[in-house]
């Protein structure tokens, strides 16, 4: 089975000719070009790239397989997809999102401090959703001097006092 990751979201039909706006999902914005193929989530299962614009709000896209304005509109929403292997190369300490979550947190003590759930994308810096024992989702600043490299099925974290509730408590009894 192939692993398909999301590349772009159709937000919406814009004109009356078919394009749609896409607000891009990958740090490629250049993969979304004419001929670029692309899988769906729903009917027609894949698209080609016949047009490609800048918009204010991301990229007006037209697709072959989009004729006018009432496919477009029944597209909104639609996911577009790409194989995990087009994927760009990685550079040293760069992750895909898929290889973070489901690791255990643990502080430099090695007590565990959750799981990440979910890795969210920022303009500014990018957070990793840590969920507590106790279910509570605390988001962590995916910057260096609080996150390390991932080791195996854990990667360790030193959070400032108070962001998770045991730190708070142990820093509150010394």
């Amino acid at each position: 089975m192939s692993v398909r990751v999301p590349v772009g979201v159709v937000v919406r039909a814009h004109g009356i000719r078919g394009d749609v706006l896409v607000a891009p999902l990958t740090d490629n914005p250049s993969r979304f070009v004419r001929d670029a193929r692309f899988g769906v989530d729903r009917s027609p299962g894949e698209v080609t790239v016949i047009e490609v614009r800048h918009h204010k709000e991301g990229l007006l896209v037209r697709f072959a397989e989009i004729p006018d304005r009432t496919a477009a509109e029944a597209f909104a929403k639609a996911t577009l997809t790409i194989e995990a292997s087009e994927r760009r190369a990685l550079e040293d300490g760069e992750y895909w999102p898929e290889d973070l979550i489901g690791l255990t947190a643990v502080g430099p003590d090695g007590s565990v401090l959750g799981r990440v759930t979910d890795v969210i994308l920022g303009a500014a810096q990018d957070r990793l959703a840590v969920t507590t024992p106790d279910g509570d989702v605390v988001e962590v600043p995916f910057v260096a001097a609080i996150v390390g490299e991932p080791a195996g099925e854990t990667i360790t974290m030193t959070p400032p006092a108070g962001l998770f509730a045991e730190s708070a408590q142990v820093e509150g009894d010394a």
